[in-house]
């Protein structure tokens, strides 16, 4: 890894982090902000950095992106990490982070004219049809069925833990084709508007009381045969990338440096007894010292799996090694911020006593989730064995 930029690069950072401190509204910066109560707000910054055509810096041009490099879309992610504006992800929610990408390199030009440009724009909002009341960890094991009829699929069935279903126009759905085959052999990709007659969206809601996710059925669902992305019985292998591109987020280690930071700043600023908390207690500083160590280990990570991309390699078990790490640290940030702060640490967002904005209650509470989603824990540790340290299955 080569962590400096040439000049040309750097100068292109110097002109990301000059927009955004002229054109972000500050309202939306800094942590704690609770941009889905800064709707007007975020509308008017995505309508900002689309006109630049940063949504998705490194898209082709011909689909609506600016055409640069994975290293110059990575300044711009980790510039806007630094300077606490909106991330992508909150500008194009998972059409932007995940599922762009994977029609990038797996659908058809039909495909990827129709559906691109309206994820740059907003228009679309997408949702991943993934885990199953009976298929979590082991993803493979989907049971639902999408049966070829003419030219067309039906689809029954359902998802769970289906992150903003309640609010998107399409998903990108995992199904079984062929039940005979192995498990891995048998999947394909589908594109399903959410508006399609058979399907319905329950909502579910987390420890945090936040709705993000949902129940979807599929009761004879029918799309056209054109909506299967990629080859038939293939989608396992698309969803492989799908996962690996989900967990190669840059934004996720800075700012969990930034957490350590405010946390070290409250302990600086507040006083146990008329003593300045960091100064009295040298466990509080050792302890603080290691979660920036950690977050520092963090960002190297996400560097690496940068530069295999910059290279034009897809990370696999590099992507796990990122997604394992990073979600336990989020859980022992939110501890030892929740151990610094003591009962105010309890307090919500919109209490006037609550320390930093009261993002620590909900970061503490919401953090119980980051282990399970995207991939648990246990099973980023097979994917990091098995394929990168070539160890044999127990399993």
């Amino acid at each position: 890894m080569d962590f400096r930029f040439t000049p040309e690069e750097e100068a292109f950072r110097k002109e990301v982090r000059e927009f955004i401190e002229k054109e972000c509204p500050q309202d939306l910066r800094g942590g704690g902000v609770n941009i889905f109560q800064q709707a007007g707000n975020l509308f008017a910054w995505r309508a900002k950095v689309a006109k630049k055509k940063w949504v998705a810096p490194a898209w082709p041009k011909e689909y609506g992106g600016a055409g640069l490099s994975i290293m110059e879309q990575f300044i711009y992610n980790l510039e806007t990490a630094h300077m606490r504006a909106p991330a992508p992800i909150f500008l194009g929610g998972l059409g932007v982070a995940v599922i762009g990408p994977t029609i990038i390199h797996y659908g058809s030009e039909e495909q990827k004219k129709e559906f691109i440009p309206k994820i740059l724009s907003g228009e679309h909002m997408w949702c991943q049809g993934f885990s199953e009341p009976g298929s979590g960890s082991d993803l493979a094991s989907v049971q639902t069925r999408a049966v070829r009829d003419g030219d067309d699929y039906v689809i029954n069935g359902q998802k769970i833990w289906t992150s903003v279903a309640h609010i998107s126009q399409y998903m990108l759905l995992l199904a079984r084709t062929d039940p005979d085959a192995p498990k891995h052999k048998g999947l394909s990709y589908f594109i399903i508007p959410m508006k399609t007659p058979g399907v319905t969206v329950q909502p579910l809601f987390n420890m945090a009381d936040t709705h993000e996710f949902n129940e979807v059925f599929f009761e004879d669902v029918r799309i056209p045969a054109a909506n299967r992305l990629g080859e038939e019985n293939r989608g396992w292998y698309l969803a492989a990338t799908t996962l690996d591109i989900e967990r190669s987020n840059i934004g996720s280690a800075v700012g969990q440096q930034h957490n350590v930071e405010d946390l070290v700043r409250f302990a600086k600023e507040n006083r146990d007894n008329g003593v300045v908390r960091i100064g009295s207690d040298p466990s509080l500083r050792h302890e603080l010292a290691e979660r920036y160590i950690e977050a520092t280990a963090a960002l190297t990570l996400s560097y690496r799996v940068v530069t295999m991309q910059a290279k034009g390699l897809i990370p696999n078990y590099e992507a796990s090694a990122v997604k394992l790490y990073s979600m336990e640290l989020v859980q022992r940030i939110a501890n030892t911020g929740l151990s610094l702060m003591g009962m105010y640490g309890m307090l919500a967002r919109g209490s006037k006593w609550a320390p930093l904005k009261g993002r620590l209650e909900y970061g503490y509470i919401r953090a119980v989730g980051s282990t399970i989603e995207g991939g648990t824990s246990e099973i980023q540790r097979n994917i990091v064995a098995t394929r990168g340290l070539g160890l044999p299955k127990t399993y």
